[in-house]
């Protein structure tokens, strides 16, 4: 047998099926998934005990103001999107700008829901008001947190791709800092619905 013949197909490289970005960063997002997805069970079930409130109270909310927030998250994500596919072709300068886009979309909903809390505030309205305000205010409190923490990360790796730090086959930074952007984006997904639309 001719000893030059391969005996087995090609190889598959391990890259190929390896998760993008860094082990801890998803770790650390399926901790958070998990939180959420527990807060998102107690409003659901507290929402059962108390259907007449919730709906009277979530009429108060500002669903245009949640819609746009929505369509700035998604749009943001698809930005982050274009900066992966910048840096894996190499090109640094395109994905800072892409980054850049996507953290403009982040200060957007921010001011947005800075406005929905003053408003709310402003007609006295607190986590002590009833059930669901509790859950409305400290929900998406903490998802706004999330959005801060996710653009501080994105600026972060902005700021090292425009210095030239990354390359096409060394991306695992922005890769990790998009995996946490999509994050945030899913998490307001499951939440615009369950809290502003949902009855």
């Amino acid at each position: 047998m001719d000893s030059s013949l391969p005996l087995a197909g090609p190889a598959v490289s391990n890259d190929a099926h390896a998760l993008r970005g860094d082990l801890a960063i998803w770790c650390f997002i399926l901790a958070e998934l998990l939180v959420f997805g527990i807060l998102f069970s107690a409003y659901a079930f507290t929402r059962a005990q108390h259907a007449a409130e919730f709906d009277a109270s979530q009429l108060g909310l500002d669903r245009v103001s949640g819609l746009i927030n929505t369509v700035l998250l998604i749009t943001g994500s698809y930005f982050v999107v274009r900066a992966v596919g910048a840096i894996e072709r190499g090109a640094n300068r395109a994905c800072a700008q892409w980054l850049v886009a996507g953290i403009v979309t982040g200060v957007f909903f921010t001011i947005l829901k800075l406005f929905e809390f003053a408003a709310k505030l402003d007609a006295g309205i607190n986590m002590s008001t009833n059930s669901f305000y509790m859950f409305y205010l400290f929900l998406t409190f903490f998802h706004f947190m999330h959005v801060i923490l996710g653009m501080v990360i994105l600026g972060a790796i902005a700021l090292k791709a425009w210095r030239g730090g990354y390359s096409a086959t060394d991306c695992s930074g922005v890769e990790t800092g998009a995996a946490y952007w999509h994050m945030v984006d899913l998490v307001w997904i499951v939440l615009f619905p369950l809290i502003y639309v949902l009855h």
